[in-house]
């Protein structure tokens, strides 16, 4: 009931707030709890003039909100919440769409458990869970993206690292699905990576995973010096990846590396190319000061 309320005040709230638009942030969580950790392209509204978006929240307790619908337009953004139906996630930080199956959804715990999901109107139904393979010492996952080229599909996530003594781990993989649901991940592949912004002690170099329509791998990276900030954060190009016919991955790390936008005093965890435009919906986790959500044209191929 304390959600339901909270939704309804945050919905009256977003719907008279500024535009969100390419250049501007816009509020879209009010504390700890509503914060952005991954976002998901759903589809167009019917009009065309906006975007469905769901966005995972890394909550813990029982009961907490783990999925929300955002409905982004240059002059509104509306939000409201999804009920989760199946076993509860602890600390959700990425969604990705299945390409090519509508409705479908992979999400993503920081300890690496990817749930597929179906969502039909206001309800994401479990469909299947279990952990991802080669997971490393200590691994911490905010980020994942799928890649359908070909005919085949590819799976990127990384550890985000932790400061010059841990850059993030990259690890592509081919993706396939079982006949009752279950994503099945091929040979493993690692790759280290570094932010070069920001570069606090406590620097997270890949906090949210992207890729273009041409392949191009936008990353973004933040800095969190507690609950109340101070944040930074960065949107940078990493490189590229690609996908065989006969379903091998390759990535290509960019040399040098490319900062495409810094972004003081927010914590960057979402970030989302939007299909057939080059924009970006970015979303912030920012702790005890709850979320935002901005476009920026940074997924030009």
């Amino acid at each position: 009931m304390a959600w339901l309320t909270a939704a309804t005040a945050l919905l009256t709230t977003l719907g008279a707030a500024p535009a969100g638009a390419s250049g501007e942030w816009q509020k879209a969580g009010v504390d700890a709890r509503g914060g952005i950790s991954g976002l998901a392209y759903e589809g167009r509204t019917g009009d065309g003039a906006g975007v469905h978006l769901l966005v995972v929240h890394d909550n813990k307790g029982v009961g907490q909100q783990r999925l929300s619908r955002i409905t982004h337009r240059e002059d509104s953004d509306l939000i409201a919440p999804i009920t989760w139906d199946g076993p509860e996630p602890v600390d959700l930080e990425a969604i990705e769409a299945i390409p090519g199956v509508p409705g479908q959804y992979l999400a993503l715990t920081s300890r690496g458990i990817v749930y597929r999901l179906e969502v039909t109107g206001s309800t994401a139904t479990v469909i299947d869970y279990s952990p991802l393979p080669s997971i490393g010492e200590g691994d911490d996952f905010e980020s994942l993206a799928l890649v359908a080229r070909n005919g085949k599909l590819a799976a990127l996530r990384a550890d985000r690292g932790a400061g010059a003594d841990r850059p993030a781990t990259l690890y592509t993989a081919p993706l396939t699905f079982a006949s009752w649901g279950r994503p099945l991940f091929g040979a493993v592949t690692r790759r280290a990576y570094t932010a070069v912004y920001p570069t606090d002690d406590g620097t997270r170099h890949i906090s949210d995973i992207s890729v273009t329509g041409s392949g191009r791998i936008i990353v973004s990276s933040a800095a969190d010096a507690g609950d109340d900030g101070p944040f930074d954060s960065a949107i940078g190009d990493a490189g590229r990846v690609t996908v065989s016919a006969d379903g091998r991955v390759r990535v290509t790390l960019a040399a040098p590396r490319t900062v495409l936008g810094t972004f003081r005093q927010y914590k960057v965890e979402a970030v989302e190319c939007l299909p057939g435009t080059a924009d970006a919906v970015l979303g912030t986790d920012d702790e005890n000061l709850g979320g935002y959500l901005r476009s920026m044209p940074f997924c030009r191929t």
